[in-house]
């Protein structure tokens, strides 16, 4: 469907070298977007640029270092001439309880989710408004919804995410740029998968407590990227959408 081309269009994906930012890059770049990754691995950035095909580069990316953001954002941005959207999905968790958290390693969360997102956000934004509008998508999590006693950290970033994601919504809305969240929840990916190996009894608490009855999948997460990077969701802003299966609507 015409409302669901990308083709012409450029994205930015930070951490899009594995995980759900990479089914994010992989939907883009079926639906005809060229996708620049950007990560702080390099190799495991050109093993992503393989798998995604000739309409994906990469450029190395620390997010929490401001002047790093401003220069792979003007390398992407000189390299292509545009850039459409951008997604924030790379992050950092430490697990441990929040009296047992050093400051600094709060700051390292702080600083990779939230202020890392924002700074991409702000350098992509003159782009953004010179292509004649654009899409930011800001990954959350279920974290931002429930409470958990190891992720403080992690938690209070990603529901200053979503708070964040509200206000570029309202106030880039006259720039044309739509603004909006995924709160992904149980995704099968590489780490998901060691978690359930190191975690007793994970798997079935997940099924559980899914309505849908399994995980999601790299499928499910290409779907609601091309959608909120498409014109299908010009009219839809500032929302925080959970991919989760109904994880988060059952009691």
């Amino acid at each position: 469907m015409q409302h669901f081309d990308l083709t012409g269009k450029v994205a930015f994906v930070t951490g899009g070298n594995g995980g759900i930012g990479f089914g994010m890059a992989r939907g883009l770049v079926a639906a005809g977007a060229r996708v620049v990754v950007a990560a702080r691995n390099a190799d495991k950035s050109a093993s992503a640029i393989g798998a995604l095909g000739p309409n994906a580069s990469a450029v190395d990316l620390d997010v929490a270092d401001e002047a790093s953001v401003n220069t792979a954002i003007a390398r992407a941005v000189d390299r292509f001439g545009r850039l459409d959207i951008l997604i924030n999905n790379a992050g950092v968790n430490i697990r441990k309880p929040p009296e047992a958290m050093a400051l600094a390693e709060w700051q390292t969360v702080l600083n990779t989710n939230l202020t890392g997102a924002w700074l991409c956000a702000r350098a992509a934004h003159p782009a953004l408004k010179a292509a004649g509008g654009g899409k930011i998508i800001n990954i959350g999590s279920m974290a931002s919804i429930f409470g958990a006693p190891f992720v403080a950290a992690y938690s209070a970033s990603k529901g200053g995410l979503v708070q964040l994601t509200r206000s570029l919504a309202v106030a880039w809305a006259p720039d044309n740029i739509q603004v909006n969240a995924v709160l992904p929840g149980w995704i099968d990916t590489e780490l998901s998968r060691n978690a359930r190996k190191q975690v007793a009894g994970l798997n079935e608490r997940v099924l559980a407590r899914t309505p849908a009855g399994r995980w999601g999948t790299l499928d499910d997460v290409e779907g609601i990227a091309v959608f909120l990077a498409s014109p299908a969701s010009d009219f839809v802003t500032g929302a925080a959408i959970p991919l989760d299966g109904g994880y988060s609507s059952q009691l």
